[in-house]
């Protein structure tokens, strides 16, 4: 201890470890009450090493716990130690940011001040906080995090122990999306619009005109002329509310697959039964399709780089390369016309010539092809398997053509005996609990904004940054009678287009439940009082349903809410499904730009986090990634930008040379300013060279 002591900074009275830090608490416990050391203790510059994460490596005691997360959890060995004796130092060897999307648990690790969360910086002591128990919103996980509050304010975010579910991490987005709370874009009370003008007014009258606008649609035009849109972050209770109150006013319309474009698969039935997070641990081997997990889901990634170190086979297939910080035995990068016509129904043909008495309906799809040596390996892979799970992510989710890729991991699930897991986004399980989905003959988020409705509601839903179509859902709302927007933050389409915005309440402010991507129920109860005049989600849309005088909503608290939807769910019946089987694989594109949505851009909340919009992955999108091959033949090259052309529209970004996107592809982050003026997510374009004016 006395050796420890020796170097150590006394500055624990402004020391964000302080009251927390296990240096003093063993010192203090067994430590001598007076230094025998006379001399001058040593001094190290800090690093800056981004904006998460705030140095003071004059107290680092050398234990090298960040160093060992960085090479057993996160895969990347971005701390090290440089010198020795006196002379040595914790850093990054070349000063940069750390860019692993778990680096903020070395905040929670490191034992003494060195390490301490940059965003959280002198804002309070361990001691004047109140740990709030609640749920991460941000992906299918439902990490268990903790809120830490201070006078209505929290301060930081922290995880709580899980070991079914997130364990002992957390990812950064989950950590400090709570930034995004204070943001100045919240809105903090009603409001609606006279003479195209937005003034402030009181509750009772934001919903009566809200009420009075969209019953007035009804009326005039038919139910079939309103439509709901709904962020699949919402909570199980605002769901349920939600298409309840919207189908008491008559409408079909309602859904919350903000992002999806391809929904000839509905009536497949994707479900898991009996599979948890847990289960990945013990898998042997995992295939992941069209995602890149680290951005999607870390925690899963997190899961997965752990079964591939215990000697699980990892194989991904997608539209680029990726790094998973993971032992990978093939990883292939193809284009959506050969994913689908080659890779996928190679994989599927090689496991039918192994069982010939299956998937007879798929032969005459399937062809005489013969599966290459890499489809041979895969389907191997998953058939010799004793528990194989295959992933499907965001990048085939979103794709035009879903559909296909989906129905052919579910035969190539089906034939090896593998688990099938579609990644849901967000809370979007319990949406399906809650319905929220078109009733027969009702139209889905892409009809609804191609239809051009006469009057939307919509909750949590930014139109420019969370729609696959950013151009269709501008138009609609511009041609729009009538638009009731119930959101927590302004954005400019919203403020432009929309006739009253309700206030709602962030995920830090309300009670509700999560439903994860293993199907288990979580409550949670608000840590702070809503921002400004803003109200939980599931009381506007109680409101709402009261004043549009329509029976069933008595709800007092969100558990009554939860109690009617579990009574609905055990009398009510599985709804009938079927297997969609393509009637062709062709996926036709020359040039098709495909997108995925960056890690710190999925949610409004995210979104309006300053210190998250400052990493370096964030800092990294707006440019363009294909090829040098693809460059070559395209006449383009990395020296001006380029313009990519999308039917009318087209925009000039910067283009970077990625040989890890495959042929045949340009890559162009979605979710940010740049792309939403491109028209979609994915799609047909052309390429030309800008001029140097350009």
């Amino acid at each position: 201890m006395e050796f420890l002591l020796i170097n150590h900074p006394l500055d624990c009275p402004i020391c964000d470890q302080g009251g927390e830090c296990e240096l003093q608490d063993l010192s203090m416990g067994y430590g001598d009450g007076v230094s025998r050391f006379t001399e001058g203790k040593r001094v190290v510059k800090d690093k800056d090493i981004g904006p998460l994460i705030q140095t003071d490596m004059t107290r680092c005691i050398h234990c090298t716990r960040c160093v060992r997360f960085g090479q057993e959890i996160a895969g990347i060995m971005e701390l090290g130690a440089t010198g020795r004796g006196e002379h040595m130092e914790i850093g990054t060897y070349v000063e940069h940011s750390l860019v692993s999307e778990l680096s903020g648990n070395i905040i929670d690790l490191c034992p003494v001040g060195a390490l301490t969360s940059k965003p959280f910086r002198y804002k309070a002591r361990a001691w004047e906080l109140t740990a709030h128990p609640t749920i991460a919103p941000h992906d299918a996980v439902g990490s268990n995090i903790e809120l830490h509050i201070r006078k209505n304010d929290v301060m930081r975010v922290v995880p709580r122990d899980n070991e079914a579910i997130n364990e002992a991490w957390l990812s950064d987005r989950d950590r400090f999306s709570y930034l995004g709370l204070n943001s100045a874009e919240r809105i903090a009370e009603p409001m609606i619009k006279k003479a195209g003008q937005w003034q402030t007014t009181d509750w009772q009258t934001a919903l009566e005109t809200a009420v009075e606008g969209v019953k007035g649609i009804v009326a005039k035009h038919g139910p079939e002329e309103l439509g709901g849109l709904i962020s699949p972050t919402a909570t199980l209770e605002e769901a349920y509310l939600f298409q309840k109150w919207l189908r008491g006013l008559g409408t079909k319309n309602i859904d919350h697959r903000l992002r999806q474009q391809d929904f000839a698969d509905s009536q497949s039935d994707f479900s898991l039964n009996d599979w948890a997070l847990a289960d990945i641990d013990d898998s042997d081997a995992i295939v992941l399709l069209g995602s890149n997990i680290r951005a999607e889901q870390p925690i899963i990634a997190h899961r997965i780089r752990q079964a591939a170190l215990s000697g699980a086979t990892v194989s991904n297939i997608n539209f680029f390369e990726s790094d998973l910080l993971m032992p990978v035995q093939h990883q292939l990068a193809v284009d959506a016309k050969d994913m689908a016509y080659y890779t996928l129904a190679g994989i599927a043909k090689a496991l039918t010539q192994a069982n010939k008495e299956d998937a007879a309906e798929w032969r005459e799809l399937l062809g005489e092809r013969r599966p290459s040596p890499f489809e041979q390996n895969v389907a191997l892979q998953l058939s010799n398997a004793r528990n194989a799970t295959l992933f499907v992510g965001d990048l085939i989710n979103h794709h035009p053509q879903a559909s296909v890729f989906r129905a052919l991991a579910k035969l190539i699930a089906s034939l090896s005996k593998t688990t099938l897991v579609i990644l849901p986004t967000a809370n979007s399980n319990a949406h399906l609990k809650a319905k929220t989905l078109p009733s027969e003959n009702g139209m889905n988020t892409m009809q609804m904004w191609q239809s051009d409705l006469c009057a939307y509601v919509l909750m949590g839903v930014d139109p420019q940054m969370d729609t696959a179509i950013p151009d269709d859902a501008r138009r609609a709302l511009k041609r729009a009678s009538f638009v009731v927007a119930i959101n927590s933050f302004h954005s400019d389409v919203i403020n432009e287009h929309a006739d009253v915005i309700l206030p709602a309440a962030c995920f830090a402010e309300t009670s509700g439940t999560f439903i994860g991507i293993d199907q288990q129920w979580q409550r949670f109860a608000g840590g702070v009082e809503p921002r400004g005049d803003s109200r939980p989600g599931w009381k506007i849309l109680r409101v709402l349903a009261n004043v549009s005088q329509l029976n069933g909503f008595e709800h007092i608290s969100s558990q009554d809410v939860v109690d009617e939807i579990e009574s609905e769910w055990n009398m009510g019946q599985k709804p009938a499904s079927h297997d969609f089987i393509p009637e062709s694989f062709s996926v036709t594109s020359d040039l098709m730009l495909i997108s995925e949505v960056p890690m710190y851009r999925t949610d409004s909340l995210l979104r309006h986090s300053n210190a998250l919009q400052q990493t370096p992955e964030n800092k990294a999108n707006d440019v363009a990634r294909m090829n040098q091959q693809e460059a070559d033949k395209r006449g383009v090259n990395h020296q001006l930008p380029v313009i990519i052309k999308q039917g009318e529209n087209q925009i000039s970004l910067p283009l970077e040379i990625d040989d890890a996107i495959a042929d045949g592809c340009i890559y162009v982050a979605a979710a940010t300013l740049a792309s939403v003026a491109i028209g979609r997510m994915f799609g047909q374009v052309e390429i030309t060279q800008a001029g140097p004016s350009s």
